[in-house]
């Protein structure tokens, strides 16, 4: 006897184009490396290097104190969901530099997290507005197992690129590969290009 359970949930239909491959997700699901590091905001630390050299360190109360931006996007994983219409509130990658007084080199850069989680990118692909570090979500704090207190978020990658629980930006003349980075997926990551894995 088969009855419609038998098919699955049928995918809704997106309101509008998303990359190739995906399906619409309206949870969030969690997914990480390994376990999730419990942060202290009273010693937490951010951190910029360029070229070996560090050129700006915020604590949490420094980091608050920045001009704040508020970004509404779309998010896409590489385990093929996407999320539309995510809410977001945190710092730019530009607001960063420009309090530290330098000028992002052209090149790559290197994110580090707490549980040493690290990814790549171009460092194109985090000025002008691209990239930023978040601290809320859908207008409450950002939560440990999404990131929190505080991840980078590359909306325009696949999410991985996204660091939780960020702790620097290490800008270098070349590119080098993250920890999945390391395990086969793709350096890069556009997800309208479904670049996912190595050869992509």
């Amino acid at each position: 006897m088969i009855n419609n359970k038998f098919f699955g949930r049928r995918r809704a239909e997106p309101p509008r184009p998303i990359p190739p491959g995906q399906y619409l997700e309206d949870g969030f699901p969690v997914l990480s490396a390994g376990p999730t590091p419990r942060v202290d905001t009273a010693t937490w630390e951010f951190s910029i290097e360029i070229g070996g050299e560090s050129v700006g360190k915020w604590s949490w109360e420094d980091m608050n104190a920045l001009p704040q931006t508020a970004l509404h996007t779309d998010i896409h994983c590489v385990t093929k969901w996407s999320k539309l219409d995510t809410d977001w509130r945190g710092v730019t990658i530009d607001a960063l530099l420009e309090d530290a007084g330098v000028t992002a080199p052209t090149g790559f850069v290197m994110a580090t997290c707490d549980g040493g989680y690290t990814t790549n990118v171009p460092t194109a692909d985090i000025v002008d507005g691209k990239g930023m570090l978040v601290h809320t979500y859908d207008g409450e704090p950002l939560a440990p197992e999404h990131g929190g207190p505080i991840r980078l978020l590359i909306p325009h990658l696949y999410l991985w690129k996204s660091a939780k629980w960020i702790r620097g930006l290490k800008f270098m003349e070349n590119d080098e590969p993250g920890f999945w980075e390391r395990y086969g997926y793709h350096m890069y990551g556009d997800p309208w290009r479904e670049q996912r894995y190595t050869g992509d």
